[in-house]
């Protein structure tokens, strides 16, 4: 690579993949007929496929590409419980008891990823380190512990105010006005994550084929007809899972959902000493910025893993990289000289309204648009998809029901995105 800051050997891959390089899955013919196919292999599809799998239902799941490969193992590996809207928001689209209850589903979204790891004993570096929210600007400080006081007593939430007096405890930087803990939050290794829920729902009988293009779904007689690059095959239920990937084949899904590229990136090892003084606390960390950095050391305690949005429009990894860096060094000025060694990114799916949406439309099941959460989101929500496939109470969900927006003339192609970018940049500098 052309640029001072890259290692010799810097990779446009994302660094989790050198731990955990995506699985050699065996090719299989494909059934004539099952009972629920299964479009993408990630999170949310492959908890769907466990479920199901091990409810006794046939699955197949297919995947275009590899298991995981889009965002499932490119995100920041980072666990928190949060609704993008506040409860005042919330509460005037849906009122008190529907607010109280979206903002529930949240921690109890991060209560199932906790649950479910450890009961599955999946190794995926998963630690229950907390999280670390920088206040980028003084009034945002005020706010958080606002907004925080006001969920006291309608969500299980815990946290701790840190002046910034005291803020090297936590993170050694003096970037920050200040910030607040998130005790209960967590993180763990993300490829991992993915490969293990490959393991078990193949463990548990789904038939699982990647490198298999779906490129049409036909409604018929008892079903649809999943139309593959390999074939056909029927399927009483289909569940579509493709979330910040997904394209024409569902257009009613595509108008809903908005890609937004997001980038990170990997330092190469930095010596202990200054590791322990950067985070001393190991936590996954993020700031206060509507157009948000986020970061978190790696599993080892050697590295900084960084992500954030640092283009208007989707750019190369190769330059979007030396951006990140020099936001980091800013955050961190003792990193300005350390070398990047991975360079990557994925795409996340936003919503009109912020909110994730789960349910059935044009005759496909769907979980999808986590907006930037999608850890825990994807997990549980994939986890709820299949009890309603399954007709069980167990599906049911705050989110039942209400109304997945989308806006006149949008097919899912945000033309409009480098403007909200530097809106929202604008409001982080200047805004109340």
């Amino acid at each position: 690579m052309d640029h001072p800051l890259f290692a010799d050997d810097m990779k446009l891959t994302p660094y989790w993949w050198d731990d955990a390089p995506r699985p050699d899955v065996p090719k299989n013919a494909l059934p004539d007929q099952v009972d629920v196919a299964i479009i993408g292999a990630g999170y949310t599809g492959l908890t769907a496929a466990l479920v199901l799998a091990r409810a006794g239902r046939n699955v197949l799941v297919l995947e275009k590409g590899e298991i995981g490969v889009g965002c499932s193992s490119r995100n920041g590996g980072q666990i928190g419980s949060g609704v993008k809207p506040g409860l005042d928001e919330l509460t005037k689209r849906y009122g008190r008891d529907g607010a109280v209850a979206m903002l529930r589903e949240g921690y109890a979204s991060l209560d199932y990823i906790k649950t479910f790891v450890k009961a599955e004993g999946i190794d995926c570096d998963f630690r229950n380190s907390g999280r670390f929210i920088g206040a980028h600007r003084a009034n945002r400080y005020e706010q958080m512990a606002q907004n925080f006081e006001s969920l006291k007593g309608i969500v299980p939430i815990e946290w701790e105010m840190v002046p910034k007096a005291e803020m090297h405890n936590e993170i050694g930087s003096d970037a920050y006005f200040g910030g607040a803990i998130m005790p209960h939050h967590a993180g763990l290794q993300p490829a991992k994550y993915v490969n293990g829920l490959y393991e078990r729902s193949a463990a548990a009988g789904a038939q699982i084929e990647t490198e298999t293009l779906v490129i049409g779904i036909d409604k018929e007689s008892g079903g649809s007809a999943v139309v593959t690059d390999r074939g056909k095959v029927k399927a009483r239920e289909v569940i579509v899972a493709t979330n910040g990937y997904t394209t024409r084949l569902t257009p009613g899904l595509q108008r809903r959902l908005i890609p937004i590229g997001s980038y990170m990136i990997a330092t190469e090892e930095i010596p202990d000493d200054v590791m322990a003084r950067l985070s001393p606390k190991q936590r996954v960390m993020n700031d206060t910025r509507k157009v948000v950095y986020y970061f978190t050391t790696s599993p080892d305690h050697k590295r900084m893993v960084f992500g954030g949005r640092v283009a208007l429009k989707e750019t190369d990894p190769k330059i979007s990289g030396p951006r990140l860096h020099a936001v980091m060094a800013g955050i961190w000025p003792d990193l300005k000289d350390v070398k990047i060694s991975h360079s990557w990114m994925g795409f996340v799916a936003y919503t009109f309204d912020h909110l994730p949406h789960i349910g059935q439309r044009d005759g496909v099941w769907f979980s999808m648009g986590y907006c930037g959460s999608g850890v825990a989101w994807a997990s549980y929500l994939g986890h709820k998809l299949a009890h309603k496939v399954l007709g069980d109470e167990e599906g049911k969900t705050a989110f039942d029901g209400i109304s997945f927006p989308t806006r006149p003339l949008y097919t899912g192609d945000p033309w409009f995105l480098g403007v909200a970018v530097a809106y929202y940049q604008a409001m982080d500098r200047w805004g109340p």
